[in-house]
């Protein structure tokens, strides 16, 4: 089932590190590409520890890794190709979709969709100064405010041998509520001249067919959220089985596992571990005591205590859209 359709695995800042990317591969092979939560380039030129950990090729070993990279300066953007193409990684993306405050108000992200003109001189010193062997793809929404910015946008991509524009159609102000605008996507499909990515609430096999039933010459998906949430998502979308709860058991003992080596102490990867439940956690039935339990675990021996409990205790419900909920938040 969808052979054809290449699955990519979005990135979440927080949660799809490379503990977890690696757990992922190896507890659910089967997804074609993982992007790497955005590197936040700046004009010193330099990376944080955790970033150069995070795309270093040696943590990455099995998984095809897209490094992201969050910048509105195109001399900073040529530097963090430069990084990525001294580690091996011949594909670079641009994200022009994170809405959160922080960054859109200086410009980057969404924000930067906010002056089609300077994201064109953007693109214009970034591809006279591409080094050789070197690719930038680019994910976007459709606009800041309005889904008739989507055309001037598409103008501008246009323009530039992006190697892949990936789509999330949804605006800025939207952040992840409200249904993807899929009239807007239409647009890119019969206005882009390049490849082009599908992105947004994909969350069981029904959704993926109504998406192709109505854009069949999408070929490209990338999920996140949804493969946050059922981990075995894309397996099941290539018409395997669904999640069980043994080998969910299974991958968060190895993502924990690979972020306590990582970070030791069990105070730095409680938040990310508990976030990682605010997305699992809706799949399990009648799992409100244990998820509390969970919650308040301020301890590592406690936390592996109330997991326990949660995986032999509880079952995985068998509702496509147990998961739904986050969509409004």
């Amino acid at each position: 089932m969808y052979e054809e359709i290449r699955f990519d695995f979005a990135p979440m800042e927080g949660i799809t590190d490379y503990p977890y990317r690696s757990a992922h591969s190896r507890c659910f092979p089967g997804t074609d590409r993982y992007y790497s939560p955005f590197i936040a380039a700046n004009q010193t030129c330099s990376m944080k520890t955790r970033e150069k950990k995070d795309v270093a090729p040696e943590h990455n070993s099995g998984v095809v890794l897209v490094p992201q990279i969050l910048t509105n300066h195109a001399e900073v953007f040529l530097w963090a190709v430069r990084e990525m193409l001294d580690r091996g990684y011949k594909t670079v993306n641009l994200n022009l979709g994170c809405p959160s405050a922080t960054v859109v108000t200086r410009g980057k992200g969404a924000g930067f969709l906010a002056d089609p003109e300077k994201l064109d001189r953007f693109f214009e010193t970034v591809f006279d100064g591409l080094p050789e062997g070197a690719e930038v793809s680019v994910k976007t929404r459709i606009g800041m405010e309005d889904r008739r910015e989507a055309g001037p946008l598409i103008e501008v991509f246009n323009r530039y041998p992006i190697s892949e524009l990936i789509v999330h159609p949804r605006l800025r102000k939207d952040f992840y509520r409200g249904e993807v605008d899929l009239d807007s996507f239409g647009l890119f499909c019969t206005s882009y001249n390049g490849a082009l990515t599908y992105n947004g609430d994909i969350r069981s096999a029904g959704q993926l067919r109504d998406l192709l039933r109505r854009f069949p010459m999408v070929t490209r998906v990338m999920i996140g959220r949804g493969l946050i949430a059922d981990p075995a998502l894309i397996r099941e979308l290539r018409g395997g089985p669904r999640l069980g709860v043994k080998e969910l058991h299974r991958f968060h003992d190895e993502v924990l596992d690979g972020r306590m080596e990582e970070l030791k102490d069990f105070k730095n990867v409680a938040g990310k571990m508990k976030e990682l439940w605010f997305y699992m956690g809706p799949g399990f039935r009648e799992a409100g005591r244990q998820l509390k339990s969970i919650k308040k675990a301020r301890t590592y021996d406690e936390y592996r205590a109330a997991t326990d409990w949660l995986f032999s205790s509880c079952s995985l419900s068998e509702d496509d859209n147990c998961n739904s909920f986050f969509l409004e938040q």
